[in-house]
């Protein structure tokens, strides 16, 4: 089995992809993605966004980190892709699925679900761009605004070239509402002949064991999972249903804390806390407490003195 983490626009980008990693349990990663509209990137915008680039496209903890790019222009996303290569990229995805009204207004992310003949154009043309032994890859969703189309889109992107496709099971109209519809991936699974990976609504071990079961994936994407527990992806590998200490989670939050200190300005570093602290408490009920408290600090000094009550020493670094 292969455990996949994923991107989340404007809370796991390269600092918690560390953070998350050195915890370990993850076997490769997939950045935020990178708008290609009608230009040539400079390099300096890969290098901002994936910064592993520097370390051969692998996090500081060793794992493997694939550069996501999202646009619609064919041939924008063809050199685009062929510059990322030639940064070392470990391996390039395509973003099918982004659900963001913004995004997709601007003919990009799950909007391109509608137009599985241009899916199939972008993703021939990145893979034709970049050397073959770099993986292009895609992430999709069911659909739109249904199901209809999940299939030849599944399709298109094999036929494009697609070395394996990451299938979030709703559609964009779902946004991030339950139920995954897990059983639809196995259709999926079922259609196409690369590898597929199962992606949603997976919290817990047994929703891990459960998705594979259902979409018939030996290989699994988590995300928010992944925030709300930061060693969901071990407690899966080792079928361990044991949380970690809440003490060891807050270490881990207060090494988070200080990677933000030199990188970000007090607002938005704080409200990362408050955002990972929030999702903590699906799991913990010592940040369930918390949480309410500490989204209204606004100093530094707030935040010191709550980092201060005893913290395990292995997550000071």
């Amino acid at each position: 089995m292969r455990i996949l983490l994923a991107p989340m626009e404007g809370l796991l980008d390269y600092r918690l992809r560390d953070t998350l990693t050195r915890v370990g349990g993850y076997d490769e990663c997939v950045s935020e993605f990178i708008r290609v509209n009608d230009t040539l990137l400079p390099s300096h915008r890969y290098y901002r966004c994936v910064p592993e680039l520097y370390n051969n496209s692998h996090t500081k903890s060793g794992v493997p980190v694939k550069v996501q790019l999202l646009g619609s222009d064919v041939n924008c996303m063809a050199e685009n892709a062929s510059k990322v290569a030639s940064l070392g990229a470990y391996g390039i995805d395509i973003n099918f699925g982004c659900p963001a009204p913004t995004v997709n207004r601007n003919r990009g992310g799950a909007a391109l679900l509608k137009e599985p003949n241009l899916m199939f154009s972008i993703v021939k043309a990145v893979r034709n761009a970049v050397p073959i032994h770099i993986p292009v890859t895609a992430k999709m969703r069911l659909g739109y605004d249904s199901t209809e189309h999940a299939l030849i889109c599944a399709k298109a992107l094999e036929e494009g070239g697609a070395k394996e496709i990451v299938v979030h099971a709703r559609t964009k109209v779902d946004g991030y509402k339950p139920p995954a519809y897990w059983d639809w991936i196995q259709k999926i699974v079922q259609s196409v002949n690369i590898p597929v990976v199962a992606n949603g609504e997976i919290w817990t071990v047994t929703d891990a064991k459960r998705c594979k079961d259902i979409s018939g994936c030996e290989d699994i994407m988590i995300g928010r999972g992944a925030v709300a527990n930061p060693a969901l992806a071990l407690m899966i590998r080792n079928e361990n249903n044991e949380n970690l200490p809440w003490n060891e989670v807050k270490g881990i939050l207060f090494s988070y804390w200080q990677k933000l200190e030199t990188e970000m300005n007090h607002i938005s570093r704080a409200g990362r806390i408050k955002q990972w602290l929030n999702y903590l408490s699906r799991q913990y009920k010592e940040a369930e407490i918390d949480f309410p408290i500490v989204k209204q600090y606004k100093s530094v000094d707030e935040f010191s003195n709550y980092f201060e009550l005893p913290i395990n020493s292995l997550w000071k670094m």
